[in-house]
């Protein structure tokens, strides 16, 4: 069956810098773009970042431009966050996402086909 799950979470400091993976299991993963979101407590989940199957192509929600990197590795069939310099205001639980269309980049959370559990990330000030 289709699996993402999520890791590398965990508590840092404001300035600090953490790495999420998400691994893929049961389907082509290179057939799919992929994403990652976020969802802080009492908020709806918002896009951070979307890279296509070949990882040529980006997109960043305007909050982490600058700051977040993702990207892929498709024989590893796992996708990157690099998060730096890292705020408070970045405290969420963090989501990666597979879309079946794996050119064109989405920051709809409802075009994503597959969701992976959740990693939590803590940003202290």
């Amino acid at each position: 069956q289709v699996q993402l799950v999520e890791s590398g979470g965990g508590l840092v400091q404001s300035g600090g810098s953490l790495r999420l993976s998400c691994a893929a299991s049961g389907f082509t993963f290179s057939s799919y773009a992929m994403g990652w979101f976020r969802q802080a407590p009492g908020k709806e989940r918002d896009f951070v970042a979307a890279i296509n199957w070949s990882g040529s192509n980006t997109l960043y929600a305007d909050s982490v431009k600058g700051r977040f990197t993702i990207s892929r590795d498709n024989a590893k069939n796992t996708v990157y966050l690099q998060m730096n310099s890292l705020k408070p205001e970045d405290t969420a639980v963090y989501y990666c996402a597979a879309r079946m269309d794996r050119m064109l980049l989405s920051s709809i959370p409802g075009r994503y086909e597959y969701w992976g559990q959740g990693t939590q990330v803590t940003v202290s000030s």
